[in-house]
């Protein structure tokens, strides 16, 4: 007799303990063991925090916040960084573990457990869930990948990234990588 494994759904997901949930994202109904961050990661993500959460908050463009899970079609994950313009401050639920609405951009940054392909899996699943844009960033290459409606671009050290989702955010893209 063949037995069915039931999937959870982002209401069980929510009601998990903090333990069993920390560390894992839902993924097609089954909780996924999200990579550990290693010193190099999160040094980019809390380096692009300082330069974008003030940015955001003195020009009242948003909400920048790390690791926030969002519903992605019935799929919790949390993207290293992500911003969510004014419109969407009315969504948000503090008490909730996951947020029911997705973000404007978001940021994952690549950690050495990480594939290619579940990388593109997920930019593949934030676009298509209405997140305007996703930049990858790579600490190997040292280079930023951006997806968006304007159309993808592979950014090296040398360029400038922007986005108009956070008018006036202009940094040049080594500066990110100047705190590892």
């Amino acid at each position: 007799m063949a037995t069915t494994t039931a999937r959870l759904t982002i209401d069980d997901f929510e009601q998990l303990p903090d333990e069993m949930a920390e560390g894992h994202e839902l993924v097609d109904g089954e909780l996924v063991v999200v990579s550990g961050n290693n010193l190099e990661h999160n040094s980019i993500r809390d380096w692009a925090a300082a330069l974008l959460v003030p940015f955001v908050r003195e020009r009242h463009l948003g909400k920048v916040i790390g690791e926030q899970e969002y519903d992605f079609d019935g799929n919790a994950h949390g993207p290293d960084l992500s911003f969510f313009g004014p419109e969407k401050l009315a969504m948000v639920e503090r008490a909730k573990r996951v947020q029911r609405f997705v973000p404007d951009l978001a940021i994952e940054i690549s950690s050495p457990n990480d594939t290619l392909q579940s990388l593109v899996r997920k930019k593949d699943r934030y676009r298509k869930c209405g997140t305007l844009e996703v930049w990858i960033i790579s600490p190997d290459s040292r280079e930023i990948y951006v997806y968006s409606e304007r159309g993808n671009q592979i950014l090296d050290q040398d360029a400038e990234l922007s986005t108009p989702l956070i008018p006036g955010f202009l940094i040049r893209v080594k500066k990110l990588f100047e705190e590892m």
